[in-house]
């Protein structure tokens, strides 16, 4: 998968917590991006919406090594580990509409994702997935979703094998066009 280029870096601000004491709108884009992919979906949520966004990044960085990340991830992944957070959204329950983004990792959710749903009450919320793959589909990560988010309603997501940033924005435009919200 090739990491998507142009204005990764400047796609989004990330809100910190403290920033989101006070939500400026009833939706926020949560999100986890290792290469930019799912990053680059956000931002565009975020215009879409104008919703608050909040990247979910790891107390302790993943390694920069694409074998040792799959590695670490392999190893959370079989033992079950939910790695700390560096930050959490305070003001979680001001929020009707949840969209969490995320890459697959062998074949599910990364376990920041399983912490992230634990470390926040989603119950009456509305959760809707927008998550990227290189090619092998979704696996098993809306069952983790849904098992980690019960009282949430889940509905209908996106997925995208993320290769291409201009295609990304024209499926995601497509996409969030006829969202039931």
């Amino acid at each position: 998968m090739l990491p998507l280029a142009g204005s990764i870096g400047t796609a989004v601000r990330s809100a910190s917590a403290q920033d989101l004491r006070v939500p400026a709108s009833r939706t926020l884009v949560a999100f986890f991006s290792r290469t930019g992919n799912t990053r680059v979906i956000a931002g565009q949520i975020r215009r879409a919406h104008s919703a608050d966004i909040f990247e979910i990044v790891p107390a302790t960085p993943y390694p920069e090594d694409y074998q040792e990340t799959v590695s670490q991830a392999q190893r959370e992944r079989d033992s079950g580990f939910e790695p700390p957070l560096r930050e959490t959204v305070r003001a979680i329950a001001a929020y009707s509409i949840v969209f969490l983004g995320f890459p697959i990792w062998g074949t599910t959710a990364p376990s920041v994702i399983r912490t992230f749903l634990s470390s926040h009450d989603l119950a009456g919320k509305t959760l809707v997935p927008f998550i990227t793959h290189g090619g092998y589909g979704l696996g098993s990560s809306l069952s983790v979703v849904r098992s980690h988010a019960p009282q949430a309603r889940l509905i209908e997501g996106f997925a995208l094998e993320a290769d291409q940033e201009r295609r990304t924005l024209e499926q995601v435009t497509g996409w969030l066009g006829g969202l039931p919200l």
